[in-house]
């Protein structure tokens, strides 16, 4: 059960912060607390106030309705509001809510020092959220270098000379062990004629070498 006391400190209507405690006691998720309730108080018949709660999870807006036998119930996390603020009147304070996405949320008549706490839980809470959002993300970067590991920068290798390059072909290819040296030597030979890299006559000069030599 909720302690109603802790919530009249700053002239709550308690019949309103009664009301709203026996509703939200349902509405709360595990780890959710309640931080900070403002009621309404209108200048001339203040019948039916709405109310604004702040817990550690979100914002609730409590309107009745119903002729008070019914409690409609908005909230908005954290994580969906971009800012919040007040503005003092003559008769109470304006409390704005400025969510990431929608129309600006406004409940006016909030007397001025629940609209200053209001504003102050709140602020605190949006700040928790973003601070707990970048201590995640710090957490996360080093795990990231370590699961995904930069990409080695791609091996350069010397530009070929001319010689290699006329010799290259040959080394890429794969020579049965049972060839002799001699048929090594005729294939590349003949595959230096075939590639016009020597003319007839030093193709059939070298190749009587390499037979002569046998």
């Amino acid at each position: 059960m909720i302690d109603i006391d802790k919530f009249l400190s700053d002239e709550q209507d308690p019949k309103a912060v009664e009301k709203i405690l026996g509703k939200l006691d349902d509405l709360l998720i595990s780890g959710e607390e309640l931080i900070y309730i403002a009621v309404q108080k209108k200048p001339a018949v203040n019948l039916l106030p709405d109310s604004i709660v702040i817990t550690n999870k979100r914002i609730f807006y409590c309107q009745p309705s119903n002729l008070g036998l019914t409690m409609n119930f908005k909230d908005i996390s954290w994580k969906s509001i971009k800012e919040v603020s007040f503005k003092e009147e003559i008769f109470g304070a304006k409390f704005i809510c400025v969510p990431t996405h929608g129309e600006n949320i406004v409940t006016d008549f909030i007397p001025k020092v629940q609209a200053r706490k209001l504003n102050q839980a709140a602020n605190e809470q949006i700040n928790s959220f973003h601070e707990s959002i970048s201590s995640k993300k710090t957490e996360i970067e080093p795990l990231k270098e370590i699961l995904e590991p930069e990409p080695e920068a791609p091996q350069i290798s010397a530009p070929l000379s001319a010689e290699e390059e006329i010799v290259r072909p040959f080394i890429e290819q794969t020579i049965p062990e049972e060839e002799d040296e001699t048929v090594l030597k005729l294939r590349k030979l003949k595959n230096l004629f075939d590639k016009h890299l020597i003319s007839q006559e030093e193709y059939e000069a070298k190749k009587s070498n390499i037979l002569d030599s046998l």
